[in-house]
C-alpha cells in the first residue's frame, strides 16, 4: 500500500470499535473529559475517529460535563445500571467505587459492556472478555488537574471487529 491515497482512504475508513467507560466526579468539565481521553489515546497509539461511544453508570446520565462532551464529539451515552456493572469481572476492582456507587467498577465494567455484542442476560460473570468478542486495551487511569475541579476515570475495550468485504 504505497499510494498515499490508498493510505488516506483506508484512514478515513477507520471502524468505530472503541467504547471508552468512563467514571467521573459530580462537577468534572467536558474538557478534563477531552483532555483524558487524548492523554490515553496518544500514549496507546489509538485514533480517537475509532470511538464509536462513551460508557458510564446510569446515576452520571445527566451529569453536565459528560453530556456535552458526548455532544460536542457527537458520540452516544451508553448507560448501564449498578446492579449490570455489579455483574462484569473486571481487571481492577475497586473497594472505594463500590463502597461509593455500589459497584466495584464504573469506567472498566461500562467499557467492556458496551464493547460487548452480545446480551449479557444469560452470561456467567465468569465468561472471558475474548470469548464475548472484546477485549481489554486500556485499563482505568484517574486523571485529575491541580485547580480544575472534578476528577475522571476511564478504560478502553474493544468490540470485535466486523469482517469488511473488500472487492
Amino acid at each position: 500500500m504505497s499510494n498515499p491515497d490508498e493510505l488516506n482512504e483506508k484512514i478515513d475508513q477507520v471502524q468505530q470499535i472503541f467504547w471508552v467507560g468512563i467514571g467521573c466526579k459530580r462537577g468534572t468539565s467536558w474538557q478534563l473529559i477531552d483532555w483524558a481521553i487524548e492523554q490515553v489515546f496518544r500514549e496507546n497509539q489509538l485514533f480517537q475517529s475509532a470511538i464509536a461511544g462513551i460508557a458510564t453508570i446510569d446515576t452520571k446520565a445527566s451529569e453536565v460535563g459528560l453530556v456535552e462532551f458526548c455532544h460536542l464529539r457527537n458520540l452516544p451515552l451508553k448507560i448501564f445500571s449498578v446492579q449490570i456493572l455489579r455483574s462484569v469481572c473486571v481487571p481492577n476492582p475497586a473497594t472505594i467505587t463500590d463502597h461509593k456507587v455500589g459497584t466495584p467498577s464504573v469506567a472498566e465494567a461500562a467499557a467492556f459492556l458496551a464493547a460487548t455484542q452480545t446480551p449479557l442476560l444469560n452470561a456467567s460473570p465468569f465468561t472471558s472478555t475474548e470469548a464475548l468478542g472484546v477485549r481489554f486495551l486500556v485499563p482505568k487511569q484517574i486523571f485529575q488537574v491541580q485547580g480544575q475541579p472534578g476528577a475522571v476515570t476511564l478504560a478502553v475495550a474493544q468490540a470485535q471487529i466486523q469482517q469488511i468485504a473488500t472487492c
